[in-house]
């Protein structure tokens, strides 16, 4: 019954919550004083007094709730956004009322908005648009498919609050982090140092003097050097084929290490994204999931599937495609990709990557995973 009641209220209000400012509250004992007198002492002009008052309220009312009818919102956010990090956006506010503009309207933000700060518009002219830059941010990854935001105004008096929210039902595709944390630079300088000896070879640019090993080619073999070490030294050179680097992401995660595996999808992401800046190929898998970019896509499909995955239960370990790229890969069962053939792999487990303390699991509120 009580919940009933509820929505036939929420109903006849309009969906507008009220709040009474302190300047409402005082404005109300005043009226109460004076109502008080008028009965007492009989008269004429307390009433006169005690009917503007009231009359006043009731005005101040109305036109609060005129300025707050009528009103719409949309949010443009960009299409690729990592969490963690301030991005700009766009907020409009159209007024579709065609005689009356709109006063002293905040807009706020009230669930996975992502709306750093209030933004507050003095006047709304009525039959127009107003557009204003924002900031937003968002916490963590995943989809926000409902996004609150409120409208409120004190106007004309400031005797009431009134709000009245407003989701938009729009999905935002959420990345993961791709800002470095604590060890993820140290991560990437180690990996960068590791992919660059496993490409060592014979190319065009000069990487390094070695000594001569046996049934190599005279053809590069660096006489000068030779000759000052009394032993055959070799001129060797970066190796021309492109380098690829094949990251895999195990999602069979128990239960009890959901931290890790979203601190390990930060990590992969983070990885991802700085590789391919440097002209990296990736070649992404997960559990029965391959993604090659260039050749299939940009990075952001990679980051896009990070943004969505979960842990899940899976049993098979999959074997690696090449044996000539690099390989990285995040599991939480390091012995068993080890045994499955991926032992020069650099296998990244909870006690290679442990979680900070202040990390936290799982998406925030109104965030979702797919």
């Amino acid at each position: 019954m009580r919940n009933r009641w509820r929505q036939l209220r929420a109903f006849l209000s309009g969906h507008i919550r009220y709040r009474i400012t302190r300047a409402g509250l005082l404005f109300t004992l005043a009226i109460s004083i004076v109502a008080f007198a008028a009965v007492v002492s009989a008269n004429n002009l307390l009433f006169l007094i005690l009917a503007t008052m009231m009359a006043t309220l009731l005005i101040s009312g109305l036109v609060s709730r005129l300025c707050l009818a009528g009103l719409e919102l949309d949010f443009q956010v960009p299409d690729h956004i990592p969490a963690n990090r301030s991005v700009p956006a766009r907020l409009y506010v159209r007024n579709h009322k065609w005689l009356m503009p709109s006063f002293s309207i905040r807009v706020d933000p009230v669930r996975a908005a992502g709306l750093e700060t209030s933004v507050y518009f003095p006047l709304v002219p009525a039959a127009s648009t107003l557009e204003e830059a924002v900031s937003v941010r968002f916490p963590k990854r995943g989809a926000y498919r409902e996004n609150g935001f409120a409208f409120s105004t004190c106007f004309p008096f400031g005797f009431l609050e009134k709000v009245a929210r407003v989701t938009l039902r729009r999905e935002v595709i959420v990345y993961p982090p791709i800002d470095p944390q604590p060890g993820f630079d140290d991560l990437l300088e180690g990996i960068a140092g590791e992919i660059e000896s496993h490409y060592r070879g014979l190319g065009r640019d000069f990487y390094r003097i070695r000594p001569y090993e046996i049934f190599e080619s005279a053809r590069h073999v660096d006489w000068k050097a030779s000759a000052h070490t009394g032993a055959l030294q070799i001129r060797e050179f970066a190796r021309e084929q492109e380098q690829t680097v094949e990251i895999y992401l195990d999602r069979d995660v128990p239960r009890e290490q959901d931290a890790w595996f979203e601190h390990a999808v930060a990590c992969c992401a983070f990885l991802a994204w700085r590789l391919s800046t440097q002209g990296i190929s990736i070649h992404f898998r997960s559990n029965g999931y391959l993604f090659r970019q260039p050749e299939d896509g940009d990075i952001y499909t990679i980051l896009k599937y990070l943004a969505l995955v979960y842990p899940q239960r899976i049993g098979a370990t999959e074997a690696p495609h090449d044996d000539a790229s690099f390989k990285i890969v995040f599991t939480a069962s390091a012995r068993a990709f080890h045994d499955a053939g991926w032992a020069h792999a650099r296998l990244l487990s909870p006690d290679v990557l442990p979680v900070p303390a202040a990390s936290a699991a799982g998406p925030p509120d109104g965030a979702t995973q797919a």
